[in-house]
């Protein structure tokens, strides 16, 4: 099995892990049970930051966590325009507003350890991801919003890691692949 191979499998399992635990959960999957080890959490990390991040998303934690307040509040207000939504779209409704607040109550609690320069990376992260969404929002277009809102595949993994981040004051960069042993460390 070759590294690739090896992160793969890994990457599997601990979706498929976080997906059995998903089914007991009522909102967004909570990261810091007691019940993960600091292993697991610190190789889901790793996986999260090792993936490219969509166009347009910062890569410092904090504006990153505004971004993705933004897109999943602006997924959550365009299903709210629906008026023909299905008990699947209330519900993505629901969760979206719960992790939409997680992320608000992490910003708000690193917020006055941020620099002028990162609030305002964060207020022009979040106008971005905003203004994504402002013209289906205006879309008189119910179809074209049906559409875009089921079309919407959720965000980046780093997301709710950068959140666990900045809330807890996290400071130190995350591990990466080779951190955890997914892949062979660089040859100095």
């Amino acid at each position: 099995m070759n590294k690739n191979s090896i992160f793969i499998a890994v990457a599997i399992a601990v979706s498929l892990g976080a997906a059995a635990f998903a089914q007991d959960q009522d909102g967004p999957i909570v990261t810091n049970r007691s019940n993960e080890s600091a292993d697991a959490l610190r190789t889901r990390e790793a996986i999260a930051y090792s993936n490219t991040l969509p166009r347009g998303a910062p890569t410092q934690d904090y504006p990153l966590v505004a971004w993705c307040d933004a897109l999943v509040t602006g997924h959550a207000d365009l299903g709210e325009t629906l008026t023909n939504r299905s008990p699947e779209d209330t519900e993505l409704v629901r969760l979206g507003r719960l992790e939409a607040q997680d992320f608000r109550s992490a910003l708000a609690a690193a917020e006055p350890r941020q620099t002028a320069a990162s609030k305002a990376a964060a207020q022009q992260a979040a106008a971005a991801a905003k203004a994504q969404w402002a013209p289906l929002l205006a879309s008189q277009d119910e179809a074209a919003r049906s559409q875009s809102f089921g079309l919407f595949y959720g965000l980046p993994g780093r997301c709710e890691h950068a959140a666990r981040r900045i809330r807890n004051n996290i400071t130190t960069p995350p591990a990466t692949p080779a951190d955890v042993g997914l892949e062979e460390p660089a040859a100095n």
